[in-house]
């Protein structure tokens, strides 16, 4: 079949981000200005989308709603968990070929850019002239090779947004309130939990402890630190990461269930916010309250970073440039060149050197010396990915009158100076 009737095959892989779409949609734009691509199509569901032949023409959308995909939340095209075998590679590879595929695009997480790069080796090996390229994509920020992930920015905006706003709420209901746990999302990295801190300025804001996978937790020393901060404050606002472990590698608070691609998944049952709550309860005798987000801060379209859709945009449109212009095996990253003013590019690096180099974490410089709240480094770091500072917030000054007492009790409400 001649070039000009090539076709780019996208699919959309694991949990989907608020600016998942806007990657898509920078892929589709491209391949639609490429003389030499025919069809654009998308796999429905990823991979299950692929082995039950669930293709659609994406060609064939209006432009109205290319314009829309930009700011539509959730994966548009479907997406999946699926676990695939070798066997079920070849009946990929056999989809493609069937279409006249020679340009994949995959927009995923570590787990897609592990089947990618097995895709590309596989295509090679039977002299398949296919070009593939991975387009980084996770809420989680635990994707290597690439300063951040598009997706964080946007969720972590959120965590930072929804902390800031629910810790005024805390402070307004002290009087009947002691303590909040926010569970988030993250589950091996803490990068998540972290950002839910950009929104504070004093030491009185919330959140007042945070806690990460990365560093091991210890229940005795959290309820040392939780009555601590309340002595002072007379109420703790707390963010922990859904993945926290114990000295031995356990997770707190969870059954160990797993997903169907073998992955231990925290935060399902019971949790280890609700966890946590009933022991603070039990040990401290205060009223607490969980908040578990969950999905609706990689879903909620209203509290998008405009830099994570602008990035997430960049990389789809750059992940056809470079298949244009003959690269293959790669994934395109996004690499920081300043922090102030903030700077960023997209570039490239090898889907092995993804694939090998597993999860990333936090490094211990991105938290304090006491392990439970973020550092400054992690401030200069996660500020621009939220399209930070957030806005502020009024504060009373709080000028209080004084009251008096007659002779006979009655009180007497006086001016700041004291005069009636």
């Amino acid at each position: 079949m001649a070039q000009a009737e090539a076709a780019l095959i996208i699919a959309q892989s694991g949990g989907p981000t608020p600016v998942v779409n806007a990657s898509l949609a920078g892929v589709i734009q491209n391949a639609r200005e490429q003389a030499h691509i025919g069809a654009i199509y998308g796999l429905v569901n990823s991979y299950e989308g692929a082995l039950k032949k669930e293709v659609i023409d994406l060609r064939r959308e209006p432009d109205e709603t290319l314009r829309l995909l930009v700011e539509t939340p959730a994966a548009a095209l479907g997406s999946g968990r699926y676990k695939v075998t070798e066997a079920d590679y070849e009946r990929i590879l056999a989809l493609f070929q069937e279409l006249n595929v020679r340009y994949f695009v995959n927009i995923g997480g570590n787990g897609s850019m592990v089947i990618t790069h097995r895709l590309a080796e596989l295509a090679a090996a039977m002299g398949y002239p296919l070009l593939v390229m991975g387009v980084p994509k996770t809420i989680d920020n635990d994707l290597a090779g690439t300063d951040h992930t598009p997706g964080y920015g946007s969720a972590a905006r959120f965590l930072a947004l929804a902390t800031r706003d629910t810790g005024r709420d805390l402070e307004a209901m002290v009087n009947f309130d002691d303590v909040l746990i926010l569970e988030t999302m993250g589950r091996n990295a803490g990068w998540l939990a972290a950002a839910a801190a950009l929104g504070k300025e004093s030491e009185a804001d919330a959140p007042h402890l945070v806690y990460v996978p990365e560093i091991a937790f210890d229940e005795t020393r959290f309820i040392e630190e939780v009555a601590a901060i309340h002595s002072h404050l007379k109420r703790v606002f707390i963010v922990v990461s859904e993945g926290i472990q114990d000295a031995q590698g356990q997770l707190i608070g969870q059954y160990h269930l797993t997903d169907p691609v073998g992955r231990v998944v925290p935060g399902l049952a019971p949790g280890v916010g609700a966890y946590l709550t009933d022991l603070v309860r039990q040990k401290l005798g205060f009223q607490v309250r969980c908040l578990r987000p969950s999905l609706i801060g990689r879903s909620a379209s209203a509290y998008v970073s405009l830099t994570d859709r602008r990035e997430a945009w960049q990389v789809g449109f750059d992940a056809v440039k470079h298949l244009v212009a003959g690269r293959s095996g790669l994934m395109v990253n996004l690499e920081r060149r300043s922090d102030q003013p903030y700077e960023c590019r997209t570039g490239l690096i090898s889907l092995a050197e993804v694939a090998a180099a597993g999860e990333k974490m936090m490094s211990r410089a991105l938290m304090n010396e006491a392990g439970n709240m973020i550092s400054a480094d992690f401030w200069d770091y996660a500020l621009p990915l939220i399209d930070g500072p957030l806005p502020k917030l009024a504060r009373l000054q709080n000028h209080r009158i004084i009251l008096e007492r007659a002779e006979d009790g009655t009180p007497v409400q006086s001016g700041p100076d004291g005069r009636s």
